[in-house]
C-alpha cells in the first residue's frame, strides 16, 4: 500500500483534467490530425494506426525545459519509464512496458532513432545523450507489437525528428541556469541559401552535480542540410557530435546511506585515509565520451511509389574508470578497472514503398533491407599505478569485437471501408566475432550468431468517425548486448552460451475523439517472454548475465489530451503494469516482480495560455509506485513517490526579434525519493537519489534577417 501522501498526489493528476473539463470546450485542432511515421514508415494519422503511439511536440520539448535529458519530455508518455540517474556518466535509463529496466548504463531493450538514423548500436545498446533536443520538432514513442518491426531490442521505439530549415534566415541564442550549478547555452542558425536549407546548432552544458562526485560537462553540435535534386526527390544530410570529458560517476549507494543523506556517496571502509573517502572519490570514477556520426537520407518518388535510402557512419570513443577494491587487481583473469574502447560503426537502410488498389481497397507495401555493423578496439587496464587508485595501470584486456546485422523486412497495410489490416515480417541476424589479443589469461576468442524471424499482424475497425478499436500481435527478439556477453558466471571469458530472449506481444486498444479537441487512447496488453536476460552475478566490477525462465507482463495504458475553453488544456497519462517471473528458479519465486519496474505510474498536467499565446503556466504531477532492485524482491524497494512541478512562460515579438522566458520549479514539496535503481548490484548499492526542490530559469532570443 502506498503512503497516504503518495496516494493523494497520485490522485491529483486524475482530478485536474476532470475539473478543467467541466468548462465548455471550444473548437480546437483535432488530435487525430497528428501525423506519425514510426509505426508504418510513411506519413500516417496516429488515430488510424492499430498501435500504441504518442507524440511529444516541439512546444513540450522546447518552451519550458532545459533540453538536456529526454526524461524532461518522455515523462508524459504512458508505458514509458525514464529514470534520470543524475549521473551523466551512465546516461538515462529508458524502459517500455518493462523492457530495458535492468540496463546498468545507457538504453537497451528500447530502440532509439534520430532523423531516421539509429542511435542504437547493432547489439541493442544506445545512448539517449546523442539526441539533440534543442532542434527537436517532435518525439514519437511507439510501444507494443509494432515495435518488433524495428528488429532486435525493440521492446519500444523512441524516435526523434529535428525541425526542418525555414526559408527565412535567423539566428537564435538561449541560456538557462538552475540548481546544483546547472548552466547551459545554445546557439543556432537556420535558413535557406539558394536551393539548400541549413540548420546549425551548438550547445554547452555543465553542472556541479546533485550528489558528491557527479559534476559533468557536455558539448554538442548538430548540422542539417536539405535540398531537392529534382521535383520528386529530397536529400537530407545530418551530422552530430557529443563531447563529454571526465564526467564524474557518483555510483550507487546502499539503503542505509540513502536514508541518511540522499546526496552522499558510499564510503569505502577499506580506505587507509581517516576519515575514509567514498568509493567514487577514492577511485576517481569517471567517464570520457567522444561521439560523432553523420548520415544522409535520400527519397525519390515515382508517382504514388517511393524509394528511400539511409546511409550513416560514425565513431564512439569511451574511457571509463571504475571503482574496484585493490584486492581484485591481482588475479591474472581480471580485466582491470579501466575500460577503453574505440568503436567505428556504419549502416544502410533501403526500402521501397508501393501503393496499389486491391479488392476494392488501398494496399500499401514496404519492402526493405537494413544492415548495421560496428568494430570495437577494446582494452582494459588496472585502475592502480603503484599504490595510487584512479590511475591507468597495467594492461589486462586487449581485443577486437565485430558485430553485424542484416535484416530484410516487409510490411503491408490494406484499407477498405471501416477496416485497416496490417501485416509484417522481419528476419534479424546478428553475428558477433571476438578476437582476443591478450592471452595471459587464456584465449577468449570466439563467435556466435543469433537469428530469428518475427511476424506482426494488426487490425483496426472504425466504429464511427470518432471511435477506432484495434488489436495486434507480434513475436519479439532480444539478443544479449556486447556488454552482457563479456563475462560468464564462472568467472571465465565471453559467455557465448547466453541465449536471446523471445517474446509474444498481444495488444488491444481504442482511440476516441470524445469532444472537439479532446482525445482518449487506451490499450491493454500482455507479453510472454522466454529466456529473459537477467543479472547472474555482479562483483569486483564484473557483471555477468544468465537466462531466466518465463516472465509475464500484463498492463493497461491510458492517455487523455484535452484542449479546453478559455485557453485551458490538460493531459493525463497513466500506466498499470504487472511484470513478474512467471516461473520460479533458484532463489526467485514465481510471481516475483521484475526488478526496476514499478507497477503503476501517472503523469498529470493542467495548463493555461492567454488568448495571444504569449503567456502561459502549468502544474504537473508525476507519481510512481515502488520498485524492487533485485530479482528475489528481498532488498528494500525504492518507495513509491509523487512530485509536483510548476512552470510559467512568456514570449514577446517586436520588429524582427522574438524572445522567450520561463521559470520552472520542480518537486515543489521537496520530496526525497529514489530516482533510479542499479539492478542486481551484489554490494547492494542499488539506489541513486533524485533531486529535491530545484529550479531552472531560462531565456532565448531569435532574430530574423528579413
Amino acid at each position: 500500500m502506498l503512503p497516504r501522501k503518495t496516494r493523494l498526489a497520485l490522485a491529483l493528476p486524475l482530478v485536474l483534467p476532470c475539473l478543467a473539463a467541466s468548462a465548455e470546450p471550444e473548437e480546437a485542432a483535432t488530435p487525430a490530425t497528428v501525423v506519425v511515421v514510426s509505426a508504418s514508415r510513411s506519413e500516417h494519422s496516429s488515430f488510424d494506426l492499430p498501435a500504441a503511439i504518442d507524440v511529444v511536440d516541439a512546444a513540450h520539448i522546447r518552451d519550458t525545459q532545459l533540453r538536456v535529458n529526454a526524461s524532461e519530455s518522455l515523462s508524459s508518455v504512458p508505458g514509458i519509464v525514464v529514470q534520470n540517474r543524475q549521473n551523466y556518466a551512465q546516461d538515462l535509463q529508458i524502459s517500455s512496458r518493462g523492457f530495458g529496466a535492468r540496463s546498468a548504463f545507457g538504453v537497451r531493450g528500447v530502440r532509439l532513432v534520430t532523423d531516421g538514423i539509429p542511435a542504437t548500436m547493432p547489439d541493442g545498446q544506445g545512448q539517449a545523450a546523442t539526441f539533440n533536443l534543442d532542434m527537436a520538432e517532435r518525439i514519437e514513442v511507439l510501444r507494443g507489437p509494432f515495435s518488433a518491426l524495428y528488429g532486435n531490442h525493440s521492446g519500444g521505439v523512441v524516435q526523434l525528428f529535428t525541425r526542418e530549415p525555414g526559408d527565412t534566415p535567423n539566428l537564435g541564442i538561449s541560456t538557462a541556469a538552475g540548481s546544483d550549478g546547472i548552466r547551459k547555452t545554445d546557439l543556432n542558425t537556420q535558413g535557406t541559401a539558394g536551393t539548400v536549407g541549413y540548420l546549425l546548432d551548438a550547445s554547452h552544458f555543465e553542472t556541479d552535480g546533485l550528489r558528491q562526485h557527479s559534476a559533468a560537462t557536455r558539448d554538442q553540435g548538430y548540422a542539417k542540410l536539405t535540398t531537392h535534386p529534382n521535383a520528386d526527390s529530397r536529400l537530407t544530410i545530418v551530422a552530430n557530435t557529443l563531447h563529454q570529458p571526465d564526467t564524474q560517476d557518483p555510483l550507487g549507494v546502499t539503503w542505509a546511506t540513502f536514508s541518511r543523506d540522499a546526496r552522499a556517496c558510499e564510503l569505502d571502509a577499506s580506505d587507509t585515509v581517516s576519515p575514509p573517502r567514498c568509493f567514487a572519490e577514492r577511485y576517481n570514477t569517471r567517464k570520457s565520451i567522444d561521439h560523432s556520426q553523420a548520415g544522409l537520407t535520400y527519397e525519390q518518388r515515382f508517382g504514388e511509389d517511393r524509394l528511400h535510402l539511409t546511409v550513416y557512419g560514425g565513431n564512439r570513443r569511451v574511457t571509463q574508470y571504475q571503482a574496484f577494491s585493490k584486492a581484485f587487481q591481482a588475479p591474472a583473469t581480471h580485466s582491470g578497472g579501466v575500460v577503453d574502447f574505440d568503436r567505428n560503426f556504419d549502416g544502410v537502410d533501403v526500402n521501397w514503398q508501393g501503393q496499389r488498389t486491391l479488392a476494392g481497397g488501398l494496399l500499401r507495401t514496404t519492402v526493405g533491407l537494413e544492415y548495421g555493423a560496428s568494430t570495437d578496439k577494446r582494452k582494459g587496464f588496472e585502475n592502480f599505478a603503484g599504490s595510487e587508485p584512479g590511475v591507468e595501470g597495467r594492461l589486462r584486456r586487449d581485443e577486437t569485437d565485430d558485430l553485424s546485422t542484416l535484416d530484410p523486412y516487409v510490411q503491408t497495410e490494406w484499407q477498405r471501408g471501416r477496416w485497416i489490416l496490417t501485416g509484417g515480417l522481419r528476419h534479424t541476424r546478428l553475428a558477433v566475432d571476438v578476437r582476443d589479443h591478450y592471452l595471459a589469461n587464456g584465449n577468449d576468442s570466439g563467435s556466435v550468431t543469433y537469428s530469428r524471424t518475427v511476424p506482426l499482424v494488426g487490425a483496426l475497425y472504425k466504429l464511427s468517425p470518432t471511435i477506432n478499436v484495434y488489436a495486434s500481435a507480434a513475436r519479439g527478439f532480444e539478443t544479449p548486448t556486447l556488454n552482457e556477453l563479456f563475462y560468464s558466471g564462472t568467472g571465465g571469458g565471453f559467455n557465448f552460451a547466453l541465449a536471446p530472449a523471445t517474446s509474444l506481444h498481444l495488444e488491444m486498444g481504442a482511440k476516441a475523439l470524445i469532444a472537439p479537441g479532446t482525445r482518449l487512447d487506451a490499450a491493454v496488453f500482455e507479453v510472454h517472454t522466454h529466456d529473459e536476460l537477467m543479472v547472474d552475478s555482479a562483483s569486483g566490477g564484473r557483471t555477468s548475465y544468465r537466462n531466466a525462465t518465463r516472465t509475464l507482463r500484463q498492463g493497461l495504458e491510458v492517455s487523455l489530451d484535452a484542449g479546453l475553453a478559455a485557453g485551458w488544456n490538460a493531459r493525463l497519462a497513466a500506466t498499470w503494469l504487472r511484470a513478474v517471473y512467471d516461473q520460479g528458479f533458484a532463489s526467485v519465486r514465481a510471481g516475483s516482480r521484475l526488478p526496476g519496474v514499478p507497477n503503476a505510474s501517472v503523469y498529470g498536467e493542467l495548463g493555461w495560455k492567454d488568448a495571444s499565446g504569449r503567456i502561459g503556466a502549468a502544474v504537473e504531477t508525476l507519481a510512481s509506485a515502488n520498485a524492487y532492485p533485485d530479482d528475489a524482491n528481498a532488498a528494500h524497494p525504492a518507495p513509491g513517490y509523487a512530485v509536483v512541478n510548476a512552470r510559467v512562460q512568456a514570449s514577446q515579438a517586436f520588429n524582427r526579434w522574438e524572445t522567450r522566458e520561463f521559470i520552472r520549479l520542480n518537486n515543489l514539496f521537496d520530496r526525497s525519493y529514489v530516482g533510479s535503481l542499479i539492478v542486481g548490484d551484489s554490494n547492494q548499492r542499488y539506489y541513486e537519489a533524485a533531486p529535491g526542490r530545484n529550479w531552472i530559469v531560462g531565456m532565448s532570443a531569435q532574430y530574423r534577417f528579413r
